[in-house]
């Protein structure tokens, strides 16, 4: 890291000085100057105390630099506690819930982007593979910030195909779990269900139409959003809440032409709003800013981002085989 680099750089100059003096004059002798002798060279050796204030200096230019951006994360070092700017987060949440706790890493973030992995068995020979989707934060697209890795059986894949029942496990970039989804097998209408440390917090009920898609999002035993999209070629679906006002987005971004026909590689844009966010990133300007009525708590933000699977799996997900893949997603 370029702090890091920096730190060394420092110490080796300040090494090479002390080492310059010494041979100059004879009035840096052990412990003159806050510098002790010992080196195995026969330098001056340079203190810990010395390097861990370089190290904090470094730390608060980096917490400045973060509060400018609006952007920060905690670093503990040597006893102090300073930010680095590598997180987005922008949903202030109690720490004595232990719910939101698990969720913040994760979902206390403005916008999120899920991109699915590329399955070739099921591009080349129709073979059911378990998904796999990458959580990347728009404003630090170089590094992952979570994966959601799918468990099922694998006869029911090939049998069932988008109507089979599995288990998601949506992790931080560390593999750590945060929470799970779970779907189990429909007929005519998908469910998805939101567990936290192995408890049920949320549903989505797809609710049954013709052609549009509606979908009724709970938490616990209340519901706080819908979504009716027109259907057709519309992939925007947006969260309303009883008055129909926005509370949130999810956007199915179009990746080209040859992902769109031949894999199902979709990648999903889910925007909470970032009313908290006075700057952007050039990354992330493909995620367009978004105004709702009020802020997610976490948990109805995890009960968003189960959606956004349910609506891969029920509209999105092709069946391939030997690179001719249904161009209409089944359902």
């Amino acid at each position: 890291m370029r702090w890091l680099s920096r730190l060394l750089s420092q110490a080796v100059a300040a090494r090479r000085a002390s080492a310059a003096a010494r041979s100059n004059t004879s009035l840096v002798k052990g412990g003159s100057h806050g510098f002790a002798s010992g080196g195995r060279d026969g330098s001056p050796e340079v203190p810990r105390e010395w390097l861990r204030k370089l190290w904090v200096d470094e730390l608060k230019k980096q917490k400045e630099a973060a509060r400018r951006w609006g952007v920060g994360s905690s670093l503990e070092v040597a006893g102090a506690t300073e930010e680095a700017p590598s997180r987005s987060y922008q949903y202030e949440y109690s720490g004595s819930n232990p719910v939101e706790a698990k969720l913040a890493p994760l979902l206390a973030r403005a916008n999120l982007v899920i991109a699915r992995d590329i399955e070739w068995a099921n591009i080349m020979f129709a073979f059911e593979q378990e998904s796999r989707y990458i959580i990347m934060d728009p404003l630090f697209p170089q590094s992952p910030v979570g994966f959601i890795r799918e468990k099922s059986n694998i006869i029911f894949r090939q049998l069932l195909r988008t109507r089979r029942p599995f288990v998601a496990e949506i992790t931080d970039a560390m593999g750590n779990e945060i929470f799970k989804v779970r779907r189990p097998f429909w007929w005519i209408n998908s469910s998805i269900y939101v567990e936290v440390n192995d408890k049920e917090i949320g549903v989505v009920h797809r609710r049954w139409h013709l052609w549009r898609r509606i979908y009724d999002l709970y938490l616990g035993n209340m519901q706080f959003a819908v979504v009716e999209n027109p259907g057709f070629w519309n992939w925007t679906f947006n969260l309303v809440d009883e008055d129909d006002k926005m509370l949130a987005q999810i956007d199915r971004n179009w990746r080209g032409l040859g992902f769109e026909l031949f894999t199902d590689a979709g990648q999903y844009a889910i925007r909470f709003g970032d009313e908290g966010q006075s700057h952007k990133f050039a990354p992330a300007e493909d995620v367009e800013e978004l105004h709702v009525v009020r802020q997610l708590t976490l948990p109805e933000r995890a009960v968003a981002l189960a959606l956004a699977i349910s609506l891969d799996s029920d509209y999105f997900s092709r069946r391939g085989g030997w690179g001719l893949p249904f161009l209409i997603a089944t359902e």
